[in-house]
């Protein structure tokens, strides 16, 4: 376990218990950066003639550890960028489906459209709310975070798949930059349509890069207005008209998108396979605790399937107690938001129990 956390030097001095908000920089990512700016420092437009190898190699990483073809994958500077191009190539107006509550900036982008919006409710009877929304609206599109960013509710993909054969024809859309990077996931093989995700989360990948996945059919269904010349630069999108080009028309950051690329092939090493089972063991444990000291809503306790994101009781008082703890966490909603990623340990989950013990709460 040590040697997963050597390369994340703000573990030493903190017990960082907040990747929901900001995952961390790995020394090997932060070495490539470094070396990035040398070449092109020292190189100029002769460093830029690595652009497309860079491009290449992030867009290829990214599609062989999701599941999905190289020529399917956009490459945008954050999720908000990719989300609102995709709605506008949206006719309108359309019925769209939504969470109530979920992330704003998923919610916020489609309420401020001319789309006739419905909401389902997101407690421990998730699933039958969307099915029984599902039936009585019958969506064009339904859009929606796979964990939810405040207490770490999560959808059941499984779900999601049998949904997307009962409804074919909606497309369904998901925000994935709470769950990516957390467990093993073939976007092919999922009832997903489009899957979003920035990556300064649970990729550890730094800001200002993105990526969006899209299933073949998708593009009968979406005209994106965006062009530009960069749309048609490079091995995947060199052909008049590209779909995938019209996500991607300027000039792209091979820093942020190689940074991306960088963080991939550290998980590759560590393993998808390992580091869920180990975000699974510590958030498995953290729910009985949580459960135990009556800090969780119903909603979270009563899921069987639940996401390494917690929301517990707590107020501006227990927050500014923990931060002088060196203990580092968030305040999102009525509560304290936790949550556990690979690199996080039993002693420090028992830390936070003794801590939350003392407080009293």
């Amino acid at each position: 376990m040590d040697n997963l956390r050597k390369g994340f030097p703000v573990l030493e001095q903190y017990t960082y218990l907040n990747t929901a908000a900001s995952g961390l920089l790995p020394e090997a990512v932060w070495e490539f950066r470094q070396n990035h700016d040398l070449d092109f420092l020292l190189g100029a437009s002769v460093f830029k003639e690595k652009q497309a190898e860079i491009l290449t190699e992030t867009r290829e990483l990214v599609g062989n550890f999701f599941g999905c073809p190289p020529a399917q994958v956009a490459l945008v500077p954050n999720f908000s960028y990719g989300f609102n191009t995709l709605l506008e190539g949206l006719e309108k107006p359309q019925k769209a489906l939504l969470l109530k509550n979920d992330y704003p900036s998923l919610n916020w982008t489609i309420e401020s459209r001319n789309f006739k919006i419905s909401y389902a409710e997101i407690d421990e009877n998730l699933e039958n709310n969307i099915a029984e929304a599902f039936e009585k609206q019958q969506p064009d599109f339904f859009s929606f975070s796979i964990v939810q960013y405040i207490n770490g509710i999560k959808i059941a993909l499984d779900f999601v798949k049998k949904l997307k054969k009962e409804y074919p024809e909606t497309l369904f859309i998901a925000d994935g930059t709470q769950f990516c990077g957390t467990e093993d996931f073939n976007f092919e093989d999922s009832g997903l349509d489009v899957l979003i995700s920035s990556t300064y989360k649970w990729l550890n990948a730094g800001y200002g890069n993105a990526f969006m996945l899209f299933k073949k059919e998708v593009e009968g269904k979406i005209a994106p207005k965006a062009l530009g010349f960069g749309s048609l630069q490079g091995k995947y999108k060199a052909h008049e008209g590209n779909f995938i080009g019209k996500f991607e028309p300027g000039h792209q950051d091979t820093l942020n998108y190689g940074s991306l690329a960088q963080a991939l092939k550290l998980i590759n090493k560590i393993g998808i396979n390992e580091i869920s089972l180990r975000i699974q063991a510590i958030s498995a444990r953290a729910k009985t605790e949580f459960t135990k000291m009556n800090l969780l809503e119903e909603s979270v306790v009563n899921r069987a399937e639940h996401s390494s994101i917690f929301n517990i009781k707590g107020d501006d008082k227990l927050y500014a107690y923990l931060r002088s703890k060196q203990i580092i966490v968030s305040q999102r909603g009525e509560g304290v938001r936790i949550s556990f990623h690979y690199f996080n340990t039993e002693k420090e989950l028992e830390f936070i129990l003794k801590e939350l013990r003392k407080f009293g709460v």
